[in-house]
C-alpha cells in the first residue's frame, strides 16, 4: 500500500496558511508532517499493530508537550549577593546600591497600600471570619475602609487629633477587628500600639504607661476587666476610655464610671463616629505608624518605633525579589493565626492588601488551625519553625514501618530531585501516593510558604520543599528592622541558610573580637542598614544607641557568616553569652540549636555559671517519640515515669552528645548532665516569650533546685 497524501476535503485541516485556522495550521504542521511519515512507514503493518503504535506515540506525544517545564532561577546561584563600598552586600535583584522605598507609586503608606487594595479588587472580599463547623464569612474592602473611618471619626469626637504624637492601645486576638482599629489609627495619621494577649499583666501596665495610652481597644469583657482593675489600684492613672469588641455587662460600664473610665461597645463607637464623621487624614511615609513592643527575655519590653515607610518598603523588597516567581493577585487568600502585634503578620497582612488579597482569620484556638485551614484553603501560607516541625513530625512517626520509611524517603528524594531542576508541582506520582494527605491538611492550595521567626532545621526544610508542591522560603530579620532583612532566593533549594539581602537594605558582619568572629573571615555581628530600620526605642535613648550606631547600623545580636554564594548564615547568638571558670566564652543557644536535631528532645535549656567548669541542661522530651525510643532501651511506662527512668536519661545525655560532636561542639560545649522534665515550656508558665524564645532569666529561676542537683553530683 502506497502512502496516502491528504487531499484539501480530508480529515486534516488545510496546510495553505488561509482561512479561519491558518494560525492553528502552522503550529500543527510539524505534527502533520510527523503523521505523513508514520504513514508512509508503519501502513503494511496490520491494524492492531498499528493501533498499539498509535497509542504508545500519542501518549509519548502527550507527556512531551504537557511534562512540568523547569523554571530556572533569575539569577547566579553561586553569586547571590554583591559586595559594596564598607564590607557590607546587597542583593542581587539590585541594579545599584540604592534602596527600594515602595513597590507601587501610589501606595507609600499602610493607609495607601489598603486603598489601593479596595481598587485593584474592584471592592472585594478582605477579611474573612467563621465560627466553629461553618464556611467563613467576609468583610469587603469597602466595609472595612469605611468602619475604620467611623470608629477613627469616634476617636478624633473623643478629643484625639489626626497626629502620629496620639497613640491607640489595641489589646485583642487576630480578628477582623483588629484590622479595623489598626486602619482607624492610620486612616487619621494616629498610632496603633499592640498589646500582646500573652505579654503578662505587668508588660501591659508598662506598655500602657510608657506609651501615654489612654484609649484601650479591646476584644473581651475579660481583658476589660484586668485593664480597670489596673485603673483602681491606681496603676494605670492615665486610661480614660475602652472600646469592646465583644458584648458586655452593664456592670462592667459602672466598674468603669467608678473610676473613670468610660467603656463603650465598638459597635456604639463606630456610629458615634459615622454621627461626627470627619474626613480622613492621612500620614506621610515618614510618619510612625505603629509601635511594637518587643517580648524581652530580660527586662522591660522595648517600643521599637515603626513607621509608613519602614512597613512599606519591607513590604516592597519582597514583591521586587519574587517578580518573576510569586506575583499575589485579588484570587490569594492568607490566614492569620500568627500574632498580629509581631511585625511579621503585620508585614505579611500589608503584601495581601496592596494586591487586593483576602486574609481568613482562625477561630482563635490554635488547636483548630487545621480544621480552619481545610476550610479557608489559603493560598499563602506564612509559617514559624514550631508549627512546621509539627508536621515534620507527625509525618515522620505515622511512617513506623520499614515499607514506610523507605517509600517515604524514596518520595522526598524524587521530588527533591525535580526541585533541584526548577520543578515545583503537586500532580506527580509521588504527590498522589505520599504527599497529598499533607498538602491537604493545609487546605490543599497552597502556593507561596514563608518560614521566620526561629531558625528551620534543615530535615525539615528539605522536607516541604518535596512535600508541599509550592515554594518555600525561609526568612530573616528583628523588629527593628519592620521584619524581614534576608530572604532565599527563589529558585535555590538548598538549606542551612537564610538567604540574601532584601531590596531595602544592606547587611554587613562586624567582628565580635572576644567571641573570635572576624569580618576578615566572612564572619561577625550581623548589622542592618536601610529604610526598613526602625527609629528607635520609644522614650528609651540609651536602649536605642545600644541598637543604632552612629551611622544608621543596626545591631543584631546574631553572628552570621557569609557563605562562598553569596548567602547567610546564621551560626551564633552575641547576646547571652557567658564565661565558664577556665574562661572559655559559651553561647548557650548556638549549643541548644545543636541538641535540639536530637529526635526525642522536643526543648532544651543548656545553663552555665562563671564558677563552674562545665554545662548542664534541662531536657524536655518529644511525647510522640520517647515511648518508642525508651522501648528499644526495654523501658517502658507512662510519660512521667520514663521523664525519670535513669536509663533514659542516659540515653538522652548520650544522644545528645553523639550529635554535639557531629554538629561540631566542643568538649566544653557539652553538657555533662541533664534533669528530664515532662511539662514543655510555654508562654504560659512563663518559661517562653510570646516570640517562643527562651526567657533564660525565669528558666534558671525555675529549675533552680534541679540545677543545683546537677552540679552537686557532676564531675568537674
Amino acid at each position: 500500500m502506497g502512502a496516502v497524501i491528504p487531499e484539501s476535503g480530508s480529515c486534516f485541516l488545510p496546510l495553505n496558511g488561509k482561512g479561519p485556522n491558518s494560525g492553528l495550521n502552522l503550529l500543527l504542521l510539524p505534527f502533520t508532517k510527523m503523521l505523513f511519515i508514520f504513514n508512509f512507514l508503519f501502513s503494511p503493518l496490520p491494524t492492531p499493530a498499528l493501533l498499539c503504535i498509535l497509542t504508545f506515540g500519542a501518549a509519548i506525544f502527550l507527556w512531551l508537550i504537557n511534562r512540568p517545564q523547569p523554571v530556572l532561577p533569575l539569577v547566579d546561584l553561586n553569586n547571590q549577593s554583591v559586595g559594596i563600598e564598607g564590607g557590607a552586600r546587597r542583593g542581587p535583584c539590585q541594579k545599584n546600591n540604592d534602596l527600594i522605598r515602595y513597590y507601587y507609586s501610589d501606595a507609600k503608606t499602610m493607609y495607601e497600600l489598603f486603598q489601593r487594595g479596595l481598587a485593584v479588587s474592584d471592592n472585594g472580599p478582605c477579611l474573612g471570619y467563621r465560627k466553629p463547623n461553618q464556611p467563613y464569612r467576609w468583610l469587603s474592602y469597602k466595609q472595612v475602609s469605611d468602619r475604620a473611618e467611623y470608629l477613627g471619626s469616634c476617636l478624633l469626637h473623643k478629643g484625639y487629633k489626626p497626629s502620629p504624637d496620639h497613640f491607640i492601645g489595641i489589646f485583642a486576638q487576630n480578628r477582623p477587628e483588629w484590622v479595623i482599629s489598626e486602619f482607624a489609627c492610620y486612616t487619621y495619621s494616629m498610632v496603633a500600639v499592640p498589646l500582646y494577649d500573652t505579654l503578662g499583666a505587668e508588660a501591659v501596665i508598662y506598655i500602657v504607661n510608657k506609651a501615654d495610652i489612654a484609649t484601650v481597644i479591646c476584644d473581651t469583657p475579660q481583658k476589660a476587666s484586668v485593664l480597670i482593675e489596673n485603673v483602681e489600684k491606681g496603676l494605670t492613672p492615665g486610661l480614660k476610655l475602652i472600646i469592646l469588641m465583644d458584648p458586655f455587662e452593664d456592670d462592667l460600664k459602672q466598674r468603669g464610671e467608678k473610676c473613670g473610665v468610660e467603656i463603650l461597645s465598638l459597635f456604639d463607637a463606630e456610629n458615634l463616629g459615622k454621627e461626627n464623621f470627619r474626613k480622613p487624614v492621612p500620614p506621610a511615609p515618614e510618619d510612625l505608624s505603629i509601635i511594637c513592643f518587643t517580648s524581652g527575655t530580660t527586662g522591660d519590653p522595648k517600643g521599637a518605633m515603626i513607621t509608613h515607610e519602614n512597613v512599606v518598603s519591607n513590604v516592597a523588597a519582597f514583591l521586587k525579589f519574587m517578580e518573576y516567581s510569586f506575583e499575589p493577585t485579588p484570587e490569594d487568600v492568607a490566614i492569620s493565626y500568627l500574632p498580629l502585634a509581631h511585625m511579621f503578620e503585620r508585614v505579611v497582612q500589608a503584601v495581601v492588601f496592596s494586591s487586593g488579597a483576602k486574609v481568613g482569620f482562625f477561630q482563635g484556638d490554635i488547636r483548630l488551625l487545621p480544621d480552619d485551614m481545610k476550610t479557608l484553603r489559603p493560598t499563602l501560607f506564612p509559617a514559624v519553625p514550631r508549627l512546621l516541625n509539627r508536621v515534620y513530625d507527625k509525618v515522620q512517626n505515622e511512617a513506623r514501618t520499614p515499607l514506610k520509611k523507605f517509600l517515604l524517603n524514596l518520595a522526598i528524594s524524587c521530588k527533591l530531585s525535580e526541585v533541584k531542576r526548577g520543578i515545583i508541582r503537586r500532580d506527580s506520582f509521588w504527590d498522589k501516593l505520599i504527599f497529598s494527605k499533607i498538602q491537604e491538611s493545609l487546605g490543599g492550595k497552597v502556593r507561596f510558604l514563608v518560614t521566620g521567626a526561629a531558625p528551620i532545621s534543615s530535615p525539615v526544610l528539605t522536607f516541604l520543599r518535596a512535600a508541599m508542591g509550592c515554594p518555600v522560603f525561609e526568612a530573616y530579620g528583628q523588629t527593628e528592622c519592620t521584619a524581614g532583612c534576608t530572604i532565599t532566593s527563589p529558585g535555590d533549594w538548598t538549606s542551612g541558610h537564610v538567604g540574601v539581602p532584601m531590596g531595602c537594605n544592606h547587611v554587613k558582619l562586624e567582628d565580635v573580637a572576644d567571641m573570635n568572629y572576624f569580618s576578615v573571615n566572612n564572619e561577625g555581628e550581623i548589622c542592618i542598614k536601610g529604610v526598613n530600620v526602625f527609629k528607635g526605642y520609644l522614650k528609651d535613648p540609651e536602649k536605642t544607641e545600644e541598637a543604632l550606631d552612629k551611622n544608621g547600623w543596626l545591631h543584631t545580636g546574631d553572628i552570621g557568616r557569609w557563605l562562598p554564594n553569596g548567602t547567610l548564615k546564621i551560626i551564633d547568638r552575641k547576646k547571652n553569652i557567658f564565661k565558664l571558670a577556665q574562661g572559655e566564652y559559651i553561647a548557650p543557644e548556638k549549643i541548644e540549636n545543636v541538641y535540639i536535631r536530637s529526635s526525642p528532645v522536643l526543648q532544651i535549656f543548656v545553663h552555665g555559671e562563671s564558677l563552674r567548669s562545665v554545662l548542664v541542661g534541662v531536657v524536655v522530651p518529644d511525647p510522640d517519640v520517647l515511648p518508642s525510643f525508651a522501648a528499644k532501651l526495654g523501658v517502658k511506662g507512662s510519660f512521667e515515669e520514663l521523664c525519670q527512668s535513669q536509663i533514659v536519661k542516659e540515653a538522652i545525655l548520650e544522644d545528645l552528645q553523639k550529635i554535639g560532636k557531629e554538629g561540631g561542639l566542643k568538649s566544653f560545649e557539652q553538657v555533662k548532665s541533664i534533669f528530664i522534665h515532662p511539662e514543655p515550656f510555654s508562654i504560659e508558665n512563663g518559661l517562653l516569650t510570646p516570640t517562643m524564645k527562651a526567657k533564660r532569666g525565669e528558666l534558671s529561676k525555675y529549675f533552680r533546685a534541679q540545677i543545683s542537683s546537677l552540679y552537686e553530683n557532676v564531675q568537674e
